[in-house]
């Protein structure tokens, strides 16, 4: 009777061990894929920049400033190497990507130009899914985190060398509350 007891110990002991690496390896996996959509994301818009400006060039030939700002922001993003490289040099292409449609604003003709309403329909839609992805990453992180740091997850947690991860943060700057006059 006691070998029964005590063999419904351990294998309730070891399905936990197993539950809870499983668990955690699968949480991280879905941060790490979510953070590959990120990146996806950022490549996307990255690649349609060059339309955007060649659209842009004919229009703006006095706007060097903004279509160098968001050539540089581009080059960075192309060249970072790390994700929070990769998010920041993102939130400068937005920015700079900001600067070029409210330039627009000023030439008609460009505004009323189809491939540049495309392309401005593509980046918009890009935008969402980077949010979106961001998101979900901030939501993956938050089960991994809860599963870290609950009990008895936080036992299992220290047992497997896992760690709580960190969120994706913005910038201050993109906190800021914009201003509009008229």
């Amino acid at each position: 009777m006691v070998g029964w007891i005590i063999g419904i110990v351990l294998a309730v002991i070891i399905i936990m061990f197993i539950y809870y690496y499983n668990r955690l390896v699968s949480l991280s996996n879905q941060i790490d894929n979510s953070l590959s959509q990120i990146d996806v994301q950022l490549k996307k818009r990255s690649d349609l920049v060059p339309n955007l400006l060649a659209s842009v060039k004919g229009y703006m030939k006095h706007e060097r400033g903004a279509i160098t700002e968001v050539t540089n922001a581009r080059k960075a993003l192309m060249g970072a190497t790390t994700m929070e490289s990769k998010v920041k040099a993102g939130t400068q292409l937005e920015s700079a990507l900001k600067s070029i449609f409210a330039i627009s604003e000023n030439y008609p003709q460009l505004k009323a130009n189809e491939n540049f309403l495309h392309l401005q329909q593509e980046l918009t839609s890009i935008e969402e899914k980077v949010a979106y992805a961001r998101q979900f990453y901030n939501d993956g992180i938050l089960s991994y985190n809860n599963a870290c740091t609950t009990f008895p997850g936080k036992l299992f947690a220290s047992i497997y060398g896992r760690k709580e991860k960190e969120f994706l943060k913005i910038a201050p700057a993109e906190r800021a509350v914009p201003k509009v006059s008229f």
